[in-house]
């Protein structure tokens, strides 16, 4: 099929690079090179860098608003765009000219987790299960019709970035059979019952209440790891906690039990991975190597 291809950030990848081994990508849509890194140079968008290791033809309007930009969408005559998570609002007039529309990849089983930030979210949650749907994308947030999904289970230790790349694997073998079965596909409109919306990762969620129980603390590291990931004082140090699990024991909230089990409000949590200012991630082991933890963590 002739398809174009729209996406930003590493999720996309590894779908962008299943689709361009099927079928001929006759454009790839990315947001624009941003300033990065210390020297602020305009730095390519992870679905660019890959879309230029392939020899696939790039553009990176700013909007897609104008008719100028319709037109010149329209003049790639597609079978079909595939969407995942691009990062600009697309408007009816690019819905509408692929001969099969445009066909969105999100990493949540609608309608549950509609908007920004549906993995962060159902961790958070404490969600049991998430998955992949294929979305026939309209006007609205992410409230099309479904013609394909997959379920997958979350593990009890997993974080955002586990779960990050576990679903973007699912969404690239996803689109491959949407495509190959799309003359036959019935699209599924979503149920009204049962929607909720992932609002974007705000920073101030990562500061850590220990007073919280030990379940909502844990799911809250996991789901903010690796960004912005969530953090606590030890001493007058900011204390990173990238991953953890649910832990044994009890006494005050933030009490250092051993090692790196902390006391939470109900129940206690071991961290499993940290990190220090300045310093990479570390285990447990290694972090408190010539390092002392105070005895409660604020």
């Amino acid at each position: 099929m002739k398809l174009v291809f729209m996406g930003t950030p590493d999720f996309s990848v590894p779908v962008l690079q299943a689709l361009a081994a099927r079928h001929d990508i006759v454009a790839v849509y990315t947001q624009p090179p941003r300033p990065a890194g210390r020297g602020k140079d305009l730095r390519p968008t992870p679905v660019h860098a890959a879309a230029t290791a392939l020899g696939l033809p790039v553009r990176h309007p700013i909007s897609l608003k104008s008719p100028e930009d319709h037109a010149a969408f329209a003049a790639l005559d597609a079978d079909a765009a595939v969407v995942v998570a691009y990062g600009l609002l697309l408007p009816q007039a690019i819905l509408d000219a692929p001969r099969h529309g445009c066909l969105n990849i999100h990493a949540s089983l609608l309608p549950r987790w509609r908007g920004a930030a549906p993995i962060h979210r159902a961790i958070m949650a404490g969600d049991a299960e998430t998955g992949i749907c294929i979305m026939q994308m309209e006007a609205g947030l992410d409230t099309g019709p479904v013609l394909l999904r997959e379920a997958t289970p979350i593990g009890a230790e997993e974080t955002t970035q586990d779960l990050h790349d576990r679903l973007s694997q699912m969404g690239a073998h996803l689109i491959l059979t949407a495509l190959d079965r799309l003359p036959t596909l019935t699209p599924e409109p979503q149920p009204a019952e049962g929607i909720t919306y992932a609002a974007k990762i705000d920073k101030l969620e990562a500061r850590i209440d220990w007073s919280r129980p030990a379940t909502e603390i844990d799911r809250q590291i996991r789901a903010l790891s690796p960004f912005p990931g969530a953090w606590c004082m030890a001493g007058g140090e900011r204390l990173k906690l990238l991953r953890s699990r649910l832990g044994t024991g009890e006494g005050p909230p933030g009490t250092v039990l051993n090692g790196l089990t902390i006391a939470c409000g109900t129940g206690a949590i071991d961290i499993t991975l940290a990190q220090r200012e300045g310093k990479k991630a570390q285990s447990p082991q290694d972090l408190l190597n010539g390092y002392s933890l105070p005895a409660r963590l604020d």
